[in-house]
C-alpha cells in the first residue's frame, strides 16, 4: 500500500475530507477513487461520490471481492444518508458476508451497525436490536462508534427506556470526545437535546400536558388505563390492546377516554369516529356494532357501559384513564415525524417507514407541499422531501471506514 493512500485514509478516519483529497485527487487507480468518493460524502456531493465509488467497485479486480465489498458498504451508507432505504442498501448483507469471510471484521462490523440503523428508521425495532446485538462496537472504527451508541440511544428512546437511553447517548458522547471531531460531538448534542425534549402530550381529567421520555415510561408502569395514539396500542399494566388497523374502535376508544371518568354522548362518538355531523339512526345502528366489538376487545382491561346519553368507560382495576398523543397532531402528523429529523426522504423510503404504498406516501407529501409544510428538490427518482426547521433525533456523520486494502 503506498504512502498517499495510507495518508487519506487516515485523514478521512479523523474526519479531514479535504486533506484527504489533496492526496488522491489527481488519482484515479481504484483505492485513490474509493477514498475520493467517502471524501465527497463527506463535504455533502452525494452524487458524485456514489458515482466514485461505483466506479472503483468496477475497476477492483476479480480478486479484490473485500474491496468492491467495502464500496458497497460505503454506497449503502450514502443511501442511507440519502434516505434511499432500498436499492444499495439490500446489497448490504451480501457485503459484510464478504467482509467478514476475507478477515475483514471492522468494515464487517460497520455494515452490520448500517442495517441496525436502516432497520431502526423505518421502525422495525426487534430486528435493529438484534442486528445491533451482533455488532461488537470495539470493532468500529472510532468515528463510527458514535454512530453505534446513537442507534442504541434511538433503539431505547422508542422503546420507552430513559435510563438505557441516557447511558447510550453518554456513551456516544465519550465516544466523539475520543475522535476529536466536532461534528460528531453537536450531533450527540442534538440527541440529548432530543431525549430532554418532550415526547408526547398527556390528555387526562386533569388538563392537557406535554411528556418526557422518563415521565412516559413512568405513566406506563403505573396503574392507569393509557390510550396511546401515539402507537395505536391500548395499555392497562401488562395487558397490551393493538388496534392498529382498526381506525374506528380506535377514535371510540380516545373519545371515550378523554370523556372519562363521564360519559361520552353518542353525538360526539359518532362525529368522533364516522366523522358525521348529524346522527341518524344509521349511524346509531353502526355505533351500536362497534360499540359491541370495542367492548370485547377492551373486555381484559375494562367494560363498556351505557348511559342516557351515550356510554361510558369503566376500568377494571387501573385507577385512572390517559390518554398519550403526539405532541403535535393534525393531517399527516405521521409524515411530519419521520421529515423530522432534517434527513431528505424519497417518497419510497417514507412509503417503507409508514408501512403505506408509495402512491399513499407521495399523496401525502403533495398535501403537506401545498400546505407549505415540505419543501422538496431534485427531479424524477432523484426527488427528495424535506421539513424545514423541524427539529428531531438525528442521524450519525457519514464517516464511513477507509476503504483501503484487498
Amino acid at each position: 500500500m503506498d504512502s498517499l493512500i495510507t495518508a487519506a485514509a487516515r485523514a478521512l478516519a479523523a474526519g479531514d475530507p479535504l486533506a484527504a483529497l489533496n492526496r488522491v485527487a489527481l488519482r484515479a487507480d481504484p483505492p485513490a477513487l474509493a477514498l475520493r468518493g467517502i471524501a465527497m460524502a463527506q463535504l455533502g456531493e452525494l452524487g458524485r461520490a456514489k458515482e466514485l465509488l461505483r466506479s472503483a467497485a468496477r475497476a477492483f479486480g476479480p480478486h479484490e471481492a473485500a474491496a468492491r465489498a467495502r464500496c458497497v458498504v460505503a454506497d449503502a451508507e450514502i443511501a442511507l444518508v440519502s434516505r434511499d432505504l432500498s436499492g444499495p442498501m439490500r446489497r448490504l448483507g451480501a457485503a459484510r458476508a464478504a467482509l467478514e469471510a476475507h478477515g475483514d471484521r471492522a468494515n464487517a462490523a460497520h455494515a452490520g451497525y448500517l442495517e441496525a440503523r436502516r432497520l431502526l428508521l423505518i421502525g422495525r425495532l426487534d430486528e435493529a436490536e438484534r442486528m445491533l446485538a451482533t455488532v461488537d462496537p470495539n470493532l468500529l472504527p472510532r468515528a463510527s462508534r458514535t454512530g453505534y451508541w446513537l442507534v442504541a440511544a434511538g433503539i431505547a428512546m422508542r422503546r420507552l427506556r430513559a435510563a438505557a437511553a441516557r447511558a447510550a447517548l453518554d456513551r456516544a458522547g465519550q465516544a466523539a470526545r475520543d475522535t476529536r471531531i466536532p461534528a460528531l460531538a453537536a450531533e450527540v448534542d442534538r440527541a440529548s437535546g432530543a431525549l430532554a425534549a418532550p415526547a408526547a402530550r398527556l390528555i387526562a381529567r386533569d388538563g392537557e400536558r406535554l411528556l418526557g421520555l422518563a415521565e412516559i415510561e413512568a405513566l406506563m408502569a403505573s396503574d392507569t388505563l393509557v390510550v396511546d395514539a401515539c402507537r395505536t396500542v391500548i395499555r392497562a399494566a401488562r395487558t397490551v390492546v393493538s388496534l392498529a388497523g382498526r381506525p374506528v374502535l380506535f377514535a371510540l376508544a380516545r373519545a371515550l377516554a378523554e370523556a372519562w371518568p363521564d360519559d361520552a354522548s353518542r353525538e360526539t362518538l359518532i362525529a368522533r369516529a364516522f366523522r358525521g355531523r348529524d346522527a341518524d339512526e344509521s349511524h346509531r345502528a353502526r355505533l351500536r356494532v362497534e360499540i359491541g366489538r370495542l367492548r370485547a376487545t377492551l373486555a381484559p382491561m375494562a367494560a363498556l357501559n351505557a348511559t342516557s346519553r351515550g356510554f361510558v368507560l369503566k376500568p377494571n382495576e387501573a385507577r385512572a384513564v390517559a390518554v398519550l398523543a403526539l405532541p403535535v397532531e393534525g393531517e399527516r402528523a405521521e409524515v411530519l415525524a419521520l421529515l423530522a429529523d432534517g434527513e431528505a426522504w424519497s417518497s419510497s423510503a417514507l412509503a417503507l417507514a409508514l408501512g403505506v404504498s408509495p402512491r399513499s406516501a407521495q399523496r401525502a407529501l403533495e398535501t403537506l407541499a401545498e400546505a407549505g409544510k415540505v419543501e422538496t428538490f431534485g427531479r424524477g427518482r432523484g426527488v427528495r422531501w424535506i421539513a424545514p426547521n423541524v427539529p428531531g433525533f438525528p442521524t450519525s456523520l457519514l464517516l464511513p471506514a477507509p476503504l483501503t486494502g484487498g
